[in-house]
């Protein structure tokens, strides 16, 4: 698999609380984790780069051989984003400048083609192939509860004043239930993981002619940025890009 991570703080912004890395077991299973975190400068800053940094440790440290079953791996990811959560909650209570903190987190295991996805938040993760744009996620949002019960409409949610208030973050509760989702990659089929500084400028259709263009992988990441950036670049634009279509499978 090749990646690419790009993170940028923005036109308006001057912190950037987004935080993306990818990390990457001996035997080639990639844990590719995006965060955008909020409570403040200090909060949210901490929060976003407390959880990537935490949940990449842990994953180094696993011995992947005695996981052989995507269940195990839903566990394992299940566990260790509790642990991150209650690791945050319990230092924002301690800590009256961080009362408050939270962090989106997307967290997404890929082996072989088998590819798992934590999903908290409003960040959120796309399918992208020949056939069309997927988002994976569902944001854990005030607007889109409000389309679900029938409230606003699409249109109304795009412009809608509260479109960011998120009702789930890491952190910002004693226990979470992030969701889970599963898919499988095939050799036509690109990853995009990203904040909403990206997704809340960047229509899916611009994204997918993007990602599918002939540009390398680190100038379709640059370029996605730069989109959100010339159309207001408001927040911080975080993405990791992973193209799965040149590489071979291996059975892992």
């Amino acid at each position: 698999m090749q990646f690419e991570i790009l993170s940028d703080v923005g036109r308006k912004r001057t912190v950037n609380e987004d935080r993306a890395a990818v990390y990457t077991l001996p035997n080639g299973i990639i844990l590719a984790v995006i965060a955008d975190g909020m409570g403040g400068h200090q909060g949210g800053d901490y929060a976003s780069s407390t959880a990537i940094r935490l949940i990449g440790e842990q994953f180094m440290k696993l011995d992947s051989t005695s996981f052989e079953e995507d269940q195990h791996w839903i566990e394992w990811l299940r566990e260790v984003v509790n642990h991150v959560n209650r690791l945050l909650y319990n230092h924002a209570s301690d800590n009256e400048d961080l009362k408050g903190m939270g962090t989106t987190l997307e967290a997404v295991l890929i082996r072989g083609r088998s590819c798992l996805v934590s999903h908290t938040g409003d960040s959120r993760v796309y399918a992208i192939n020949d056939n069309g744009i997927c988002q994976v996620t569902r944001d854990h949002s005030y607007v889109n509860a409000l389309l679900d019960s029938g409230e606003i409409t699409e249109a109304e949610a795009a412009v809608h004043p509260q479109k960011n208030w998120i009702m789930k973050a890491i952190g910002s509760e004693k226990t979470i239930e992030p969701d889970h989702y599963s898919i499988e990659l095939d050799d036509k089929t690109y990853l995009l993981l990203c904040t909403d500084g990206l997704s809340n400028k960047v229509g899916q259709q611009l994204m997918r002619e993007v990602v599918l263009s002939d540009a390398t992988l680190h100038d379709k990441a640059k370029k996605l940025v730069d989109l959100a950036n010339e159309m207001g670049g408001e927040d911080n634009i975080s993405v990791i890009l992973v193209d799965s279509t040149k590489s071979e499978v291996n059975n892992l």
